[in-house]
Formats: C-alpha cells, structure tokens, sequence
C-alpha cells in the first residue's frame, strides 16, 4: 500500500517557509562565526573563501536547474497523459454507437458513469481515500463495459464492431493505470534533500565570507529568490495540492459530458 514520505505529507508552502528561516539562521550562524575569527585571529581579510563560495553557488545554480527540469518535465509529462485519456475516453464512446441500440444504450450509459468517475478522481483533490474509492469505481464499471463488448464479440453479427472497440477499450483501461503511475512520480526525495542542503550551506558561505558590516537586504533577498524556486519545484510535482495543477487539462475529460447530451 502506497505510503506518502515526509516531503509529500507536508505542503510546499510549509517546506518552503521551512528552508528559507533555516537558510537565514545559517547565514546569521556563519556571520557570528566569522566575527568570532576575526576577533580571535585579528585577521579581517577573507581572500581564501572566494573561490569556495563561487563553488557552492555554481553547484546550487545546477541543482536548482537540474531539480527544476526534473519537476517540470514530470508535471507535461501529467498533462499529456490526462489528455490522451480524453481522447481514448471519447474514442471509445464514438465506437460504441457501432452497435445496434440494443448493445449501444446500455454501453453508452455506463460510458456515462465512467465519465463522471475520471472526473470524480480529479475533483476529489488530495483526499487518499476518496481517490482510491474513485479508482475503484472506475475499476467496476470498467469490468462491466468488457463484459458487454466480450459477449458481443462472441456473436458473428457483431466480429467486426467488436474488432474495433476492443482495442479503443484496452486503449481506454490501460491509460489509467499510465495516469495512475504518472501521479506517483516525483523528484526523488534524496536528490531534494540534497538540494536543501546546499541551500543552507551556500547561506552558511555567504555569511562568513561577508565582510563586517553585512548587508541583511541582499542576504535575505538572495534567500527569498532561492526559496521561490524551491516553491516551484515543490509544487509542481504536487498536482493535487499545489497552486499549480492540472486543472486545465481535466477540463477535456469534463467536456465529454457533452456526448451524452
């Protein structure tokens, strides 16, 4: 049974705000720890950190980058996969009218329940046990739409209909479990950790090779903007949560309702 990690029960605004008062707490932490070698060591210069702190903010440019395309990509590859289960979805309901009206309504009536469910599976926002009951229901009225086109391809009258519906109904079923799958992938946690990490020691840099008088306006935009980007990362990889969903790819799955009128 799927089981949510850390990262995933806590909304990307929270992980946000998480980091960036961390973040600021590093930068203050390196700050007073440089003080306290310039007042041991009576050295004021800070030559040896340049190009260490030009390091740490390279390699955190390249996994913001990196992390980012990784979030993105999975967030397209969602919205292509919720839009070719329209298509298959509709495709299928077309076939069905391939039928004399005695196979035709009910078929159509429960392509109609099954409509109402894939759009029930997206409306039910985060709610676990509400998109597994979704799942389910959809599972169901699957079984019963194979079972009439199963037993209308065993009748010679209906071979060649039912040679075109079973594929679009294969087709149909099989992108489920594709957007099932779709939904499950996400940036792996270990490579966020990682990324959390170098946010905090690039602060951690930036405050100690600052000079004595740091200027906190900077410090803390340049963590606001890194915070920002995390944000982004964070929330596209939570399409049911975030502020950014798929919201206008499922207005294709709610427009089949109109084959019904």
């Amino acid at each position: 049974m799927y089981s949510p990690s850390l990262l995933v029960r806590h909304s990307s605004l929270e992980i946000t705000l998480i980091v960036l008062v961390v973040m600021i707490l590093f930068y203050w932490f390196g700050l007073r720890i440089r003080r306290y070698v310039m007042k041991k060591t009576g050295v004021e210069e800070n030559d040896g950190i340049g190009p260490i702190e030009g390091s740490i903010l390279g390699l955190l440019a390249l996994m913001l980058s990196f992390t980012f395309s990784m979030s993105s990509g999975r967030h397209d590859k969602r919205l292509d996969i919720i839009v070719q289960e329209a298509n298959d979805i509709g495709t299928a309901v077309l076939r069905a009218d391939l039928y004399p009206d005695s196979i035709r309504t009910p078929l159509r009536a429960e392509f109609r329940n099954y409509v109402e469910s894939r759009i029930s599976f997206y409306t039910v926002g985060s709610d676990y046990a509400k998109v597994l009951a979704a799942n389910d229901t959809a599972a169901a009225i699957q079984g019963r739409l194979w079972a009439i086109v199963a037993k209308a391809g065993q009748d010679r009258e209906h071979l060649h209909r039912s040679a075109q519906m079973v594929p679009a109904l294969n087709q149909m079923i099989d992108i489920v479990t594709t957007r099932n799958a779709s939904l499950m992938e996400r940036v792996p946690d270990l490579i966020l950790y990682m990324l959390f990490m170098l946010c905090l020691t690039s602060s951690f840099i930036l405050g100690y090779s600052g000079e004595k008088n740091n200027d906190w306006i900077i410090a803390i935009s340049f963590n606001i903007m890194v915070g920002f980007a995390i944000f982004m990362i964070l929330d596209l990889d939570r399409p049911r949560t975030g502020l950014i969903t798929s919201k206008e790819a499922n207005y294709h799955i709610m427009a089949l309702r109109d084959m019904f009128k």
